[in-house]
């Protein structure tokens, strides 16, 4: 097991390290807020601050972006601090300072890696192989996560500390101890400084892990892990308060962070549920369709729970207990990235706001995959086809990472997908299809209910 586990992990960090160096536009490798990233690990390198005024006035960000670079944030106290937070620029300095950006790149990579081999210990827990490493390689393989795997942003850290807090917290409900606890709640405890919108994910999973030690009844255990989590918070809100004049980083912004201010401001973003998934330039089906095998597999441990499996089968009450974290986890950080991100719309790869939380989608994936192999293998083989294509056309061809993308993995059938930024037909497909859905859902449970009456 433990082979196949570093198989993992060394296949997706060649994959991942394959990536260093590409084009993100134009004739820049870098795009979107990674020159920000960039330049505040080299103010700490240079300066040991994350004051970037005179980065900028000198334009230090020449060695790594060829453009005009504007500061995001706002003077504060006399400095200027951008409103991205201390913690992920504390990351990647060390690398910055052996090697520049190229060796961020190669670090983050190691670290998506290391997500994706938390990801497949957590998937056989609920299935075996080759299931649970078919689907670990299909989803981590899949474009978003190789765009994502080597783009100097939080994402990847905190998709790999939630998996690895998600993997402890599961480890505790098998076997209680003080090395787990703790390190489960040290992960959990550092989700803030990579990124306030990780942090609601990261309730649910200390949640889970609370309730896991409460079953055991080592109740002081579970205060101790959540006193760890409350301590970073505390320091976390207490070193933002002196940097950027506010509880988080973005204080040093002229706008909120979510860019809402009303009610209706936030009605008027639902669309992006829908969106978010579907969407034919920004939907992470689109880009990575193997990812509906996670929404099966949840589909059909829901219908084994209503079925009650988990009362004679102690395994699938575990199986369950997975899932639902795994489902809790990506719900949350949709809504996150539905409601809290101030666009859908960004100058990055799409699905930036989900990526953190997708690589617990992969015990899901597993399920489905297991009892779906046919379907599942396919949609497998077009995920990684798009990101052969991705990968040639960026390193060879004119697109970037960014922009302009091809269409991978469908070519001309991408048009087929809808544009949620494009007049109201899209909205009323969406509705249909999810009426279509629930009528179906709905009609299985009754027959389903029928059978069970008709067999008791």
């Amino acid at each position: 097991m433990r082979r196949r586990t570093l198989a993992v992990w060394l296949i997706l960090l060649a994959a991942y390290a394959s990536t260093i160096g590409m084009r993100a536009f134009a004739a820049s490798e870098y795009g979107g807020d990674e020159p920000h990233y960039l330049l505040t690990a080299k103010s700490i390198v240079d300066d040991g601050d994350i004051d970037v005024l005179n980065q900028f006035r000198k334009r230090q960000y020449r060695s790594f972006y060829p453009y005009e670079l504007r500061p995001q944030g706002v003077l504060t106290k006399g400095r200027l601090n951008e409103p991205h937070g201390v913690g992920f620029p504390l990351l990647i300095a060390p690398a910055y300072a052996i090697g520049g950006p190229h060796a961020v790149e190669a670090l983050l990579a190691a670290i998506a890696a290391l997500a994706g081999m938390f990801a497949y210990r957590l998937a056989l827990r609920m299935v075996p192989d080759p299931w649970a490493i078919g689907a670990t390689l299909a989803v981590f393989l899949s474009p978003p996560f190789l765009a994502y795997s080597t783009a100097v942003y939080p994402e990847a850290a905190a998709g790999c500390a939630l998996a690895g807090a998600a993997l402890l917290a599961v480890r505790l409900s098998e076997r209680v101890s003080r090395k787990a606890s703790f390190a489960c709640f040290t992960l959990l405890a550092a989700l803030p400084w990579l990124g306030a919108k990780f942090v609601p994910a990261g309730i649910v999973v200390g949640f889970f892990a609370v309730q896991a030690l409460r079953r055991e009844r080592r109740s002081l255990l579970a205060v101790g892990g959540v006193e760890v989590a409350f301590f970073s918070v505390a320091l976390y809100v207490g070193l933002n308060e002196g940097f950027y004049g506010g509880a988080t980083p973005y204080a040093a912004s002229d706008q909120s962070g979510t860019m809402a201010s009303a009610l209706g401001d936030y009605l008027d973003r639902t669309s992006r549920l829908a969106g978010l998934l579907v969407d034919r330039q920004f939907g992470v089906l689109r880009w990575a369709p193997v990812l509906a095998l996670a929404l099966w597999g949840l589909w059909l441990i829901f219908r084994s729970h209503r079925e009650g499996l988990a009362r004679v089968l102690t395994e699938q009450r575990f199986v369950e207990r997975i899932a639902a974290l795994c489902g809790l986890v990506l719900g949350v950080q949709l809504l996150v990235a539905t409601f809290l991100a101030p666009t859908m719309f960004g100058f990055w790869f799409p699905g930036r706001h989900l990526m953190a939380a997708l690589p617990l989608a992969v015990p899901l994936a597993a399920w489905g995959l297991r009892h779906s192999p046919r379907v599942g293998t396919v949609l497998a083989l077009i995920g990684l086809a798009g990101s052969v294509w991705l990968w040639i056309d960026v390193r060879f061809g004119h697109s970037g990472l960014i922009t302009p993308l091809p269409d991978a993995p469908w070519g001309p059938l991408v048009n087929a997908f809808p544009r949620y930024a494009e007049g109201a037909l899209p909205y009323v497909l969406t509705v249909a299809a999810v009426l279509a859905l629930a009528a179906v859902a709905l009609g299985r449970l009754r027959a389903d209910a029928r059978a069970a009456r008709t067999t008791g």
